[in-house]
C-alpha cells in the first residue's frame, strides 16, 4: 500500500470515528471454525469469489483447494441456492417466461394504454405500464444479486457478471427493463464457463442484445452497422486488432435481416425466401431484410446465402488469434491485475486456441500459472464496488439470507456501478483507478457503517409495513482469527485495536485498504 494510501485511510478512519456517537466496551464472540487456510488460501478464495465468508472457507479447507477449484470450474449447471434465496425468485413476475412472451404482454399493455382516450387516464394507464417495467428491472436486479451472495458456483456468478460487462447493454435503453432479468439468466450465466463460441451466438441471438445495438434496424439497403462494429471492437477482436472499416461494413451486411419479431404470425415472403426465415422465440432472421450479396470478411470470401453467412463470419471472429489474446487480457485484468503479465496472457490465449474457446479451460490456465499465484498477496487487485458490497456482505451475513436486495441495489448505484446501468456499450472499467478515488473511499466508509451495523434495512421486507429482522454481523469470529488477520498489515491491526463496539470494529475492518483489495 502507498504512504499516501496509508494516510487517506488513517484520515479517513479518523473522520468516522470523531462522527459516530458510540459507546461501550467492545464484546466480542467466536464462531466455531476448524479451518486452517493460509493467506495465500484465503486470497485465492476471497479473488475468485464474490467474496470470503466463514461457510465457504470451511469448505475449502474441507475438500483442498484442487477439489475446490475444479468444483468451481465444472459446477452442476443449476447449483441451487438456499431455500430462502430461490423463494424470492420464485415470487418474481416473470421470471419463468420467455422472452418472446414477455415482450408480447408488454406491447399489448403499451398498446392498450396509449387507446386511451381520456388525457388523465390515458397518463395514468401509461404510467401503470412504466412502473410495471420499472418493477420487472428492479426484480433482475435482485435475481442478480441474490445468485452473487448465496450460490456455490461463485466462480461462475463471477464470470457471468464479468461476461454481461463484457456483452453490455444498458437497461434504459427503449423496453430493455423488461429483457435484462432474461439476458443474463438465459444468455450470459448460461454459458458463462462454457464455449465462447456459445456465448458470442446467445448474446447476438438475444432481444436485448439486438436492440440495444441497433441490429433491428440493420437491413438490406439500410445499413445500421452499430452491432457489427462492437463485435469487432469490443465482443471479439477488440481495438488495434487488424480489422477495416470495409470489415465492419461487410459484417454488418452478413448481420441484415437478424432481429426481433414478437408478432405471432410470420412475415410475408416471397416462396424463393420462405425457407431461409428462422424464428427462434422473439429472435427472427428475416431473409427479405437481408443482403444476399456476396462479402470479403478479414480476408475471407462469403457468398451469399443467408443465416449460414453469420454463422460462417462468428467462426471467424472465434478463431481468430486477436479474440483469443483480447478476451484473455480481459479476464486476467479482472481477476490478477491492472497490467497483467503478457507471459500469463499468452498462456491463456494459447489455451483458448486449443480448446476451441473453452472460458473454463482458459481459466484453469490463468489458476494454475505462476503468475497467478504471484498475485495472490495483499494489496494487488483492487476491488470494483460490485465486488466490494458482495463481499461485504457475503463476509458479515455468510449464509443468512437477506429479505431486501434494493439497499444493495442502492450502495451499487451511488458507487457508481450499477447493475445493468452502464450506458455504453463497452461496459464498466476493470482499472482500480477508476474506483479508488477519495470520493468513491468515501462513500465505502458510510456503507461500511451500514452493514458493520446492522442498520442497511437488508432485513426488512420490500413491502408495506414491514418490520426490519434483527440483524447482527460478526466479522471478529475465528475465520478471522484463524486466518483474516493474518492478511492485514501494521495501520490496520492498530486501528481495529482501538474499536470501541463491535459495530465500530466491523466499520473499520470493511473499510481497511486489505478488505478493498
Amino acid at each position: 500500500m502507498e504512504p499516501n494510501d496509508r494516510s487517506q485511510f488513517r484520515r479517513g478512519l479518523t473522520r468516522i470515528l470523531s462522527c459516530w456517537v458510540i459507546a461501550g466496551a467492545a464484546v466480542f464472540t467466536s464462531t466455531a471454525y476448524a479451518a486452517d487456510l493460509t493467506p495465500h488460501d484465503l486470497i485465492l478464495l476471497d479473488r475468485l469469489t464474490f467474496g470470503i465468508n466463514a461457510s465457504s472457507a470451511a469448505h475449502l479447507q474441507a475438500v483442498g483447494v484442487e477439489r475446490w477449484l475444479n468444483e468451481q470450474l465444472h459446477p452442476a449447471p443449476n447449483s441451487p441456492l438456499p431455500e430462502a434465496a430461490q423463494s424470492q425468485i420464485e415470487a418474481m413476475a416473470d421470471v419463468h417466461k420467455l422472452p418472446f412472451d414477455i415482450l408480447v404482454s408488454f406491447d399489448a399493455q403499451a398498446k392498450s394504454a396509449n387507446q386511451v382516450v381520456d388525457p388523465d387516464q390515458k397518463k395514468a394507464a401509461q404510467q401503470v405500464y412504466q412502473q410495471a417495467m420499472n418493477d420487472r428491472m428492479k426484480q433482475a436486479a435482485s435475481r442478480s444479486i441474490l445468485h452473487a451472495l448465496y450460490a456455490p458456483d461463485q466462480l461462475r456468478q463471477r464470470m457471468t457478471w464479468f461476461w454481461f460487462n463484457h456483452f453490455n447493454v444498458h437497461q434504459y435503453k427503449s423496453n430493455l427493463r423488461i429483457l435484462v432479468g432474461d439476458y443474463e439468466d438465459h444468455a450470459i450465466r448460461a454459458h458463462a464457463l462454457g464455449k465462447f463460441r456459445d456465448l458470442l451466438v446467445a448474446t447476438l441471438r438475444h432481444p436485448a442484445m439486438l436492440r440495444y445495438l441497433d441490429n433491428t434496424d440493420n437491413a438490406a439497403g439500410h445499413l445500421n452497422e452499430n452491432y457489427a462494429r462492437e463485435i469487432m471492437e469490443l465482443h471479439t477482436m477488440g481495438v488495434g486488432s487488424g480489422y477495416t472499416q470495409g470489415d465492419v461494413e461487410a459484417l454488418a451486411r452478413i448481420l441484415t435481416g437478424a432481429g426481433i419479431d414478437a408478432k405471432p404470425e410470420e412475415p410475408k415472403l416471397k416462396p424463393e425466401l420462405q425457407s431461409q426465415l428462422l424464428r427462434e422465440g422473439a429472435f427472427e432472421f428475416n431473409p427479405a431484410r437481408h443482403d444476399y450479396g456476396d462479402k470479403t470478411f478479414l480476408g475471407h470470401e462469403i457468398k451469399g446465402k443467408g443465416f449460414a453467412e453469420v454463422d460462417e463470419a462468428i467462426d471467424i471472429l472465434v478463431h481468430h488469434p486477436a479474440t483469443a489474446t483480447h478476451l484473455s487480457k480481459q479476464i486476467a485484468t479482472y481477476f490478477v491485475s491492472d497490467s497483467p503479465p503478457d507471459a500469463l496472457v499468452q498462456k491463456m490465449a494459447q489455451t483458448f486456441k486449443t480448446s476451441d474457446g473453452d472460458i473454463a479451460a482458459v481459466l484453469a490456465a490463468m489458476v494454475h500459472a505462476p503468475e497467478f499465484a504471484a498475485s495472490l498477496k495483499p494489496g494487488t487487485k483492487f476491488k470494483d464496488p460490485m465486488h466490494w458490497v458482495f463481499s461485504a456482505v457475503r463476509l458479515a451475513y455468510d449464509d443468512k439470507v437477506v429479505l431486501n436486495t434494493q439497499p444493495i441495489q442502492n450502495w451499487l448505484n451511488r458507487l457508481g456501478e450499477g447493475l445493468f446501468n452502464h450506458e455504453t456499450p463497452d461496459g464498466y472499467s476493470m482499472i482500480s483507478a477508476s474506483w479508488d478515488g477519495p470520493g468513491q473511499m468515501t462513500l465505502r466508509f458510510e456503507i461500511a457503517r451500514q452493514i458493520g451495523s446492522g442498520s442497511a434495512g437488508l432485513f426488512k421486507p420490500d413491502v408495506p409495513n414491514a418490520v426490519e429482522k434483527p440483524a447482527f454481523p460478526l466479522i471478529q469470529n475465528a475465520l478471522y482469527f484463524n486466518g483474516l488477520r493474518q492478511t492485514l498489515g501494521p495501520a490496520t491491526l492498530t486501528a481495529l485495536d482501538q474499536a470501541v463496539s463491535p459495530q465500530d470494529w466491523n466499520t473499520l475492518f470493511l473499510s481497511s485498504p486489505e478488505f478493498m483489495r
